[in-house]
């Protein structure tokens, strides 16, 4: 079929606008016509080179929709399904799967970072026949999908499709980094670096936990009020002064837990200071490739800390995000009809991704395709 697509096709050019056709889905692969896609700041990170994906590219990640059609041998869902696109899909086989690690599977990883779906093609072509990459697995900034059959992920039908697409992303990664990686317990300390959708999730983590004092810090005292609303008690804007010996202060020498959901190294080594002795922090963003994090490890072993890892909150998407779904349509646990704060058309993507750049964005801008 023939349909409109954002396309990257070079790092830090304006992104395009674009009449491909998307080839049918194959075996064990899903058609979804696509409703909401939410821009995430890892798209942006992927325009500007930072990530090195392939390119030319059909962006976006973040996505929910309708299934319109199914490949032969797919069981999971059917025509008329809603469903959340899920970029983190586990072969089932792999050592890590068995494990019980199956958010690190090998064989998605490669194909993943490869721009390609499970069988190591593309169903993407341009309108003169040449071969787009998918953006993990999921291309989302398009009016339709083919993913593979594990990343279409059953919801209920009656939860809103603009709030089910984060949950593809930035609420399992934020929610699960403090829930489930850190394991917060009641009267842990937490201070978050970057108050966007990721950071935001961890702050609805931590709160459910009963963390305390929850600090958020962001170089834009505009997040504030957001980060407030969301459950922080303390917000320090860390344009206006240096935000470790505040974090310090709060804690009583350091939080027991610091997140680090920013990507970004001068944030990274803030987080790593403002860490108590015996903390733990969380990483979630990712730098650019070609940059290092000046960090003087020295301390980390007799103060025994630790830094961590987290991929989609390390959970178990299939198992995790029905449970997610029901918490957050009750919203006595989890709010995120607040966290969108514009909708944006396909076409006005570019504005999007400048607003980004600007760090103008508050909470989370989604793009809708009704």
């Amino acid at each position: 079929m023939k349909m409109k697509a954002a396309v990257c096709r070079e790092y830090n050019k304006p992104i395009t606008i674009e009449e491909v056709k998307l080839a049918p889905p194959k075996d064990k692969e899903v058609l979804v016509k696509t409703m909401y896609t939410g821009l995430c700041h890892s798209d942006w990170s992927a325009v500007a080179g930072y990530l090195g994906v392939p390119v030319p590219s059909v962006l976006g990640h973040e996505s929910a929709g309708i299934v319109a059609d199914v490949g032969p041998g797919v069981t999971s869902v059917k025509k008329g399904d809603h469903v959340v696109a899920c970029w983190q899909i586990s072969c089932g086989k792999c050592k890590l799967c068995i494990s019980g690690r199956d958010h690190l599977c090998d064989a998605s990883r490669q194909c993943l970072m490869e721009g390609t779906l499970l069988d190591g093609t593309s169903r993407f072509t341009d309108a003169k026949g040449k071969p787009l990459f998918h953006s993990t697995f999921i291309s989302g900034f398009a009016e339709y999908m083919v993913l593979p059959e594990p990343a279409a992920v059953k919801i209920r039908d009656d939860f809103p499709l603009d709030q089910a697409c984060l949950t593809g992303c930035c609420m399992p990664t934020g929610f699960g980094a403090a829930y489930n990686v850190a394991d917060v317990k009641p009267g842990n300390s937490v201070a978050i670096w970057g108050m966007g959708g990721v950071g935001l999730n961890i702050v609805q983590g931590a709160k459910l936990r009963g963390a305390s004092p929850i600090i958020g810090l962001d170089i834009e005292g505009s997040k504030e009020a957001i980060a407030r609303e969301f459950g922080v008690t303390h917000f320090i804007n860390s344009s206006k002064e240096d935000p470790v010996p505040k974090v310090q202060e709060l804690t009583g020498g350091g939080a027991d837990f610091t997140f680090e959901a920013i990507g970004d190294p001068g944030a990274i080594v803030q987080a790593y200071w403002g860490m108590g002795i015996g903390g733990k922090l969380i990483m979630t963003g990712i730098h650019a490739m070609n940059e290092t994090v000046p960090l003087m490890l020295a301390f980390t072993p007799p103060h025994n800390k630790n830094i961590l890892g987290n991929l989609y909150g390390n959970l178990h998407i299939h198992q995790v995000l029905p449970a997610l779904i029901d918490m957050i349509k009750d919203r006595r646990y989890i709010d995120l009809s607040k966290l969108i704060t514009k909708k944006f058309k396909l076409e006005q993507i570019n504005d999007a991704f400048e607003a980004m750049g600007k760090r103008q964005i508050i909470g989370r801008w989604v793009c809708t395709f009704e």
